[in-house]
C-alpha cells in the first residue's frame, strides 16, 4: 500500500477522529482538521499519546480564509493531497418536519454540509490535478438517499441529497483525470451526532472510509458505498 497524504475535515472527534487514527496506523500522512483550534490540538495530543503523529490545520469550511489557509499549508508542506475526506457536518433538525421547519435551519445546514464541502473540494482539486491523482470521499448518509427518502430531518436529508448529487457531478467532470469521487454512508454510529443508542461503533463507521482512502488509481468513481459495497442513491 502506497503512503498517501490525507486531509480529514471535522476530525477532532467521532468518525473523523477514528479515520485519522486508523489511517495513521496504516502509515499514511494524515492532516487532522477542526474548526476549533483548541479542540483540534486536544485531538492531536490524544493521538500522539498513542504513539501516532498526525498533522493539524485549523479549518472552518464556512470561512474562506480558513479554506485558503488550509490549501496553502498543504501545498507548502506536502505539495500534494492524495485523499480528501469531507467528513465535517452538522445535524441540527433531528426532530423537525418540513411542514414547519424554519428555512434558516436548512440554510445553516446547507452552508456546512454542502457549500462547505464544495468550497474545500474546489480548492484542492487543482492540487490533485497537478499530481495526476486524487480521491475525494464525501461522507453522506442513508437519510439523503432518494431510494430511501422519508419524513423528518429535512435539513440534514436535503443537505446529504445535495452532497450525493455533487459527488456524481464531480465524478463526471473529473472522468479520465485519475481523480476519483465517491460518497459513503457510515450508518447509524455511536457518536455525539448519532447518539449513544446507535447500533454501530465508531470503528465500524470509519471502516469503509479507510478502505476507500486506501484505494489506488483505477478504482470506481461516482459510487455510493456502505460496508465496502455499492448501495442505491
Amino acid at each position: 500500500m502506497q503512503e498517501k497524504v490525507v486531509l480529514v475535515t471535522g476530525a477532532n472527534r467521532g468518525i473523523g477522529f477514528e479515520v485519522c487514527r486508523q489511517l495513521l496506523k496504516l502509515d499514511h500522512k494524515v492532516i487532522l482538521t477542526s474548526r476549533n483550534a483548541d479542540k483540534g490540538m486536544d485531538a492531536v495530543s490524544k493521538l500522539e499519546n498513542e504513539g501516532l503523529k498526525p498533522d493539524f490545520v485549523k479549518l472552518d469550511m464556512t470561512e474562506d480564509s480558513d479554506v485558503s489557509g488550509a490549501l496553502r499549508y498543504v501545498h507548502e508542506r506536502y505539495d500534494r493531497l492524495d485523499v480528501l475526506v469531507n467528513n465535517a457536518g452538522i445535524f441540527i433538525d433531528r426532530d423537525r418536519e418540513a411542514i414547519n421547519i424554519d428555512p434558516e435551519v436548512i440554510k445553516r445546514t446547507l452552508d456546512v454540509n454542502f457549500f462547505g464541502v464544495l468550497k474545500v473540494t474546489q480548492k484542492f482539486i487543482p492540487l490533485m490535478k497537478k499530481n495526476k491523482f486524487g480521491h475525494i470521499i464525501n461522507i453522506s448518509s442513508n437519510l439523503g438517499a432518494l431510494s430511501k427518502m422519508a419524513g423528518n430531518q429535512p435539513a440534514y436529508r436535503i443537505s446529504k441529497t445535495a452532497l450525493n448529487a455533487l459527488t456524481l457531478i464531480l465524478a463526471a467532470e473529473l472522468k479520465g483525470s485519475n481523480i476519483m469521487v465517491n460518497a459513503m454512508s457510515p450508518g447509524w454510529v455511536r457518536t455525539d451526532m448519532g447518539g449513544y443508542n446507535a447500533n454501530r461503533s465508531v470503528e465500524k463507521g470509519a471502516e469503509t472510509i479507510v478502505w476507500l482512502a486506501s484505494q489506488e488509481r483505477g478504482f470506481a468513481s461516482g459510487r455510493f458505498f456502505m460496508d465496502k459495497k455499492p448501495i442505491e442513491w
